[in-house]
């Protein structure tokens, strides 16, 4: 069983606190991602776990083991780095098979676990290629053959794909879910990009200031964020946040902000009861923003609209997203492509109340 499981967890540096009392655990077989900005100590946490790193506090276990004390190579680990680390000088069968010659690994079982691994990863014809002689996308299968080869417990993967272009880096995910399936172990994955950690994570576990925010399933974390950091930062575009606070008229909940004013939908009207005319912060996603067309499947109770001007929009193909200020409140939108908006026009978009977010102005905890 490769059950990585984090127990109150601290590593500090000095008088830096880069992980601070982390509870986390990986199932068995699950593919997890660690998710935050730079420096946030996502990738600390995974050295903790390959023991690149001595954690100050706190207890780690695979399976049912304490590993705090066992050295790197006993922890039956293998990592992927953002750097590829290939030797330059040997081609992939010997990139693959150079640890397992470490470890006096018969040549038999070299080959097979190689031409296994090669099957698996779409490499069979470029055993006896150099580094220089593969693409970026085909180099970095080659550093994730060589972790699948040592058939460890525990992958541990830091930002593999980073150094790819975009195109690559679509490919990449789609193999790195396809190998998984295929292989059936532990992952934890460490990325800053949220669209990386939706499409991969089986779970997400959103980091910040070395604290995990939120861990669940990737729409779960989208659709019910925890937090204020947690809606902004998974989600694209960002999500928009208003300050204003809750007014009540005519035994009618609103939010009042500088320059806008929006009903809220009655179904959640019994959560927001302590705030009215208290400070809150609205949040909504711009894919939560219609333009009067999109818009008329909505309910009258489940919509509101908002006179916005734009400021300026960029083609994304298929969708426009839309730069807006409702007063002196900017507001992304996402919208369709046949919208003709330009810079400067006042145009009308409606509102999706359903999807309103509301956070706590002092704790930035999410009230609905």
């Amino acid at each position: 069983m490769a059950r990585v499981l984090i127990q109150n967890v601290t590593k500090k540096f000095d008088d830096v606190i880069a992980v601070k009392n982390v509870n986390l655990e990986i199932k068995d077989k699950e593919f997890l991602v660690l998710v935050g900005p730079s420096g946030c100590g996502k990738t600390t946490l995974l050295r903790t776990i390959a023991g690149l790193e001595e954690v100050t506090d706190g207890k780690i276990f695979i399976g049912e083991r304490l590993i705090n004390d066992v050295p790197p190579k006993d922890r039956n680990i293998a990592m992927v780095f953002q750097n590829y680390a290939l030797y330059p000088h040997m081609n992939v069968y010997d990139n693959m098979a150079f640890g397992l010659k470490l470890r006096g690994t018969r040549k038999k079982e070299i080959d097979e676990r190689v031409e296994s691994a090669a099957e698996i990863l779409g490499l069979k014809d470029l055993l006896k290629r150099l580094p220089k002689q593969l693409s970026g996308g085909q180099r970095q299968r080659v550093a994730v053959g060589r972790a699948i080869v040592r058939q460890p417990a525990v992958f541990l993967m830091d930002e593999p794909l980073s150094n790819l272009d975009a195109k690559l880096r679509v490919q990449m995910r789609a193999e790195l879910k396809r190998i998984h399936h295929s292989l059936q172990t532990t992952v934890v994955y460490v990325t800053h990009d949220q669209v990386e950690a939706m499409t991969l994570g089986e779970r997400i576990a959103v980091v910040l200031n070395g604290e995990v925010q939120q861990v669940d399933v990737p729409l779960a974390v989208y659709e019910k964020p925890l937090n204020r950091f947690v809606a902004g930062f998974i989600g694209s575009p960002p999500m928009n946040f208003i300050n204003g606070k809750i007014i009540k008229k005519n035994n009618v909940l609103k939010f009042i902000g500088e320059s806008f004013e929006i009903k809220v939908y009655p179904l959640v009207k019994d959560l927001l009861a302590d705030y009215v005319d208290k400070e809150v912060i609205m949040g909504v996603r711009p894919s939560d923003i219609y333009d009067e067309a999109q818009a008329k499947w909505l309910q009258e109770n489940e919509r509101d609209i908002v006179t916005a001007k734009v400021d300026f929009r960029e083609l994304m193909g298929d969708e426009i997203y839309l730069y807006l200020r409702a007063g002196k409140n900017p507001i992304t939108a996402k919208v369709g492509s046949y919208i003709s908006a330009t810079s400067g026009e006042n145009i009308k978009v409606v509102i999706d109340l359903r999807k309103l977010h509301f956070f706590d102005s002092n704790t930035q905890k999410a009230i609905v």
